[in-house]
């Protein structure tokens, strides 16, 4: 038997969606891996006899759409909760601060499980899937089918749609076409807010996609673009707005993102990727975070260097955290503290810290494929890279978790949510949905920085997803730990419904002075960096003083398998503050460089007495 244990679930995966022969895309089982050679570091023995059980897939359900219905389908009837299912986190509230937070359903059906989440400036989140779980519920128009690259049947057309726009404020969704596998891909925004998306599986490892912010654009596909495949990789962007992709399945290396139509030559090795690949790899998904000097910071697995991307050259190596696995599929929650930019020295960089939550000891995989579900990382640790001794600072959270998301919030707080209390990633590895979020607040004192805040109703476990919206609320969504669309007779159904979590922050006794900002007066031509930037805005009831107000701008990050890339909060310096009644004039320095603020539309809010305002869309050049 092989000894690759990830390899082995994803051919596991796919060969039980496929026991179903339903007419339409039928696949060779043992030829998709054979692009690359699996034999040097992930050899397997894909014996029939690891598929022991057969699961109804979404057209089997009782009250399915048939096969020629169009549009979004109804999602079938839902079956007993198991007692897996049951088995959930819920931690006591801390209300000690007052209000902790609210729940909303803002779509019941979202069409297609949200894998992939991403939020853009007209005014949508893009979700997207897979096509390899097959049927989603919503079906292309029949005029603009996808032909089906795996079928054994020549011509044979997949007309479901694996991606859609929606419409946070209505719910409306519109269903978007991909041409190639976006199967654990990566993405980030260009310096026009267009989505370049990058990599994904079989005929998409090497596709770069873009997809332009309107309302009747779809995706454009430029396969082959890669030198090596990228299969649960990062995409990262830089100060001169293009992007770099680290890792991927069997990729130790790095690649800069081609312009269209051009194909990379050859990649560059990145021997820690490599170096930190173990028996079930456990370095997928590596975190990437562009620091203020323009240097990277990589992390992989348990250990992380800052890479010199122009020079190609690894700067420092940084302590090893150990503990156990932090990147896929022992994914670990991370992100890149704000950058505070006021009160700095002229022409100094903020001190950029690092934290990364939680993850699994390093044989929770393994352990999964026999249902033993090991308790995840309760370790909650930071680096400041500004220090030449930097050392990792370790605390722990409430309760340990693994395939979850964290988000930066518009105030500097972080939210923790989403992922499991035990296992790991992977199709059917985890188990205990924590269903309670944790606000983290980085600027407490040690002891004091976790808040347990009020609990959703919904698991969100493996290929679930979330974002911050423009209002300053969370938008949840996805999860399928499933190997198709399976909504009965699984532990966890795959989820299409669409969550909206309001923070503490949103509460009814703050909200009513909550700055609004006079959208027309932000100039049409947005920030340049190192100049002064003029907008008004106003409170509804009672003036604010220039000490009660902050001004922060949000990169919307690309956000799938736990790891929002390219996320990133700066607090702006106020250089004017003037009051007319409960109308102000507000000046802020722009960032003076791109390392602080690569090219781009960002989410800019004012934060009045704690309270964020909605944000304005604003592009920095």
């Amino acid at each position: 038997m092989g000894s690759t244990s990830l390899l082995r679930a994803a051919v596991l995966a796919v060969a039980l969606l496929l026991l179903a022969d339903t007419g339409e895309a039928f696949f060779d089982l043992f030829s998709i891996f054979r692009p690359r050679s699996d034999s040097d570091y992930f050899p397997f023995d894909g014996s029939p006899e690891q598929a022991k059980r057969k699961p109804k897939i979404e057209q089997e359900e009782d009250g399915a759409a048939p096969a020629t219905a169009t549009g979004l389908t109804k999602v079938p009837p839902l079956g007993a909760p198991s007692k897996a299912a049951l088995d959930t986190i819920v931690l006591p509230v801390d209300d000690s601060a007052g209000h902790a937070g609210s729940w909303t359903i803002v779509s019941e059906n979202s069409g297609v499980s949200a894998m992939h989440l991403a939020v853009m400036r007209h005014g949508k989140a893009i979700m997207f899937d897979t096509s390899t779980t097959g049927r989603s519920l919503m079906r292309l128009p029949m005029n603009n089918c996808r032909a089906d690259p795996r079928a054994k049947r020549e011509g044979t057309m997949d007309c479901w749609a694996h991606a859609v726009e929606f419409d946070y404020s209505t719910g409306a969704l519109r269903s978007l076409k991909t041409a190639t596998d976006t199967w654990c891909s990566s993405g980030a925004f260009d310096a026009d807010g267009n989505l370049i998306q990058t990599g994904g599986y079989f005929e998409g490892d090497k596709a770069v996609r873009r997809l332009d912010a309107c309302d009747t654009c779809d995706w454009r596909e430029y396969p082959n673009s890669f030198a090596e495949g990228r299969w649960y990789a990062t995409q990262q962007v830089l100060p001169d707005g293009r992007f770099i992709v680290f890792g991927g399945r069997r990729a130790f290396s790095y690649e800069f993102v081609p312009q269209p139509g051009m194909t990379n030559g050859q990649s560059i090795k990145f021997p820690l990727l490599r170096e930190t690949t173990d028996d079930v790899e456990n370095n997928l998904y590596p975190f990437v975070n562009l620091l203020p000097d323009g240097n990277l910071f990589v992390f992989a697995n348990d250990r992380s260097v800052v890479f010199d991307h122009r020079t190609g050259k690894v700067v420092r190596e940084l302590p090893k955290l150990a503990g156990g696995g932090r990147n896929h599929p022992a994914s670990a929650m991370s992100a890149m503290l704000p950058l505070d930019l006021r009160n700095l020295t002229r022409g100094a960089d903020p001190e950029p810290e690092v934290i990364v939550c939680g993850g699994a000891l390093k044989t929770a995989f393994r352990l999964g494929e026999n249902n033993t579900y090991q308790p995840t990382l309760r370790d909650c640790a930071r680096i400041n890279l500004g220090k030449i001794d930097a050392v990792w600072a370790v605390e722990a959270m409430p309760v340990g978790r693994v395939m979850g998301d964290l988000l930066v919030l518009p105030t500097g707080d972080l939210l923790m949510l989403n992922g499991a209390a035990k296992g790991s990633s992977g199709w059917g590895f985890a188990r205990q949905p924590i269903l309670s979020p944790i606000l983290y607040s980085p600027r407490h004192p040690e002891g004091s920085r976790f808040r347990p805040l009020a609990a959703s109703t919904v698991a969100r476990m493996y290929h679930s997803s979330s974002a911050v919206l423009p209002d300053a609320t969370v938008l949840v969504a996805g999860g399928n730990t499933n190997a198709a669309y399976n909504f009965s007779g699984v532990d966890f159904p795959t989820e299409v419904r669409v969550e909206r979590f309001a923070p503490p922050y949103l509460s009814r006794e703050l909200t009513g002075n909550r700055a609004v900002i006079d959208v027309a007066s932000v100039p049409a031509g947005g920030m340049r960096y190192g100049t002064k930037f003029t907008f008004r805005f106003h409170t509804p009831v009672a003036a604010v003083v220039e000490g009660d107000v902050r001004v922060t701008m949000y990169a919307p990050p690309f956000t799938t398998h736990g790891y929002s890339m390219n996320q990133r909060l700066l607090v702006l310096p106020v250089a004017g503050f003037s009051a007319q009644g409960q109308m102000y004039e507000l000046t802020v320095d722009t960032p003076r460089k791109p390392e602080l603020a690569p090219p781009g539309y960002y989410l800019v809010y004012v934060v009045a007495k704690d309270v964020p305002s909605v944000a304005a869309w604003v592009k920095i050049q």
